[in-house]
């Protein structure tokens, strides 16, 4: 087997994504032939090398699946929690040790990819690629067609500048409005703060497509292995080919 960069040796395991392998390096928990490695660039030879985490040599290296899953409301976007809530790995028929690609929120749902390929996971979630993200969000108060200028023009939050890609209005009303926004960057609630800052907070928000996977007729819970196209669509999404 060729040399392997060590953080995608970790991810191509299945314990984790390559930005989750790069966390184990910093905390010192990898070791290769014995010796503590922190280094993400350090290459080494699966097939002559001893790899340990923990203390724990690497598991076989796993098939690897993408789904898409219809996340529910109610469900954390993990494969454990704590504080002991549902996590969205239950709901999908697979062994394999597969991981969220990013995070919905708890009350969210929609569109969530689930995968055991650490490599293209942290592509498709690094903001250099720029993979748009569609969300439905309902949010209090009657937005007019006149603000959609305002909407599209962007805010500032607290880690920065956030500029929609596209902004339509699906429908309006006195107590409520339906937006369907785009965003590239993934940051942290963006969608609930952005909509925030134009003063009509999310009162319920859907992703209903991650780059080229749509969320289609998929009902809530339910999950389905991505196609072949679809994996490939994500690839060259991300530039991977």
């Amino acid at each position: 087997m060729a040399k392997l960069r060590l953080n995608k040796l970790l991810a191509q395991a299945g314990l984790t994504s390559r930005r989750g392998a790069e966390q184990l390096l910093r905390e010192g928990r990898v070791a290769v032939n014995g010796v503590v490695t922190r280094a993400p660039g350090a290459v080494v030879d699966p097939d002559t090398d001893r790899v340990t985490v923990d203390g724990q040599p690497l598991p076989a290296a796993e098939p690897l699946e993408y789904y898409l899953l219809h996340k529910p409301r109610g469900y954390v976007s993990t494969r454990r929690d704590p504080r002991g809530r549902p996590v969205v790995t239950a709901l999908v028929p697979s062994r394999a040790r597969l991981y969220p690609v990013g995070r919905l929120d708890a009350d969210a749902e929609g569109v969530l990819i689930l995968t055991n390929d650490g490599a293209l996971a942290h592509r498709l979630l690094h903001p250099r690629y720029g993979v748009p993200r569609v969300y439905e969000a309902e949010v209090a108060g009657c937005v007019t067609p006149a603000a959609l200028g305002r909407w599209r023009q962007g805010v500032v939050l607290d880690d920065g500048p956030a500029v929609p890609r596209a902004v339509e209005l699906l429908r309006t009303g006195r107590a409520a409005s339906v937006l369907r926004l785009t965003f590239t960057e993934g940051r942290k609630r963006e969608v609930k703060r952005y909509c925030a800052a134009l003063g009509h907070p999310v009162r319920r928000l859907r992703r209903v497509a991650f780059g080229p996977v749509r969320l289609g007729a998929l009902p809530p819970g339910a999950a389905r292995p991505l196609t072949p196209r679809e994996v490939r669509a994500l690839r060259a999404a991300t530039g991977a080919g």
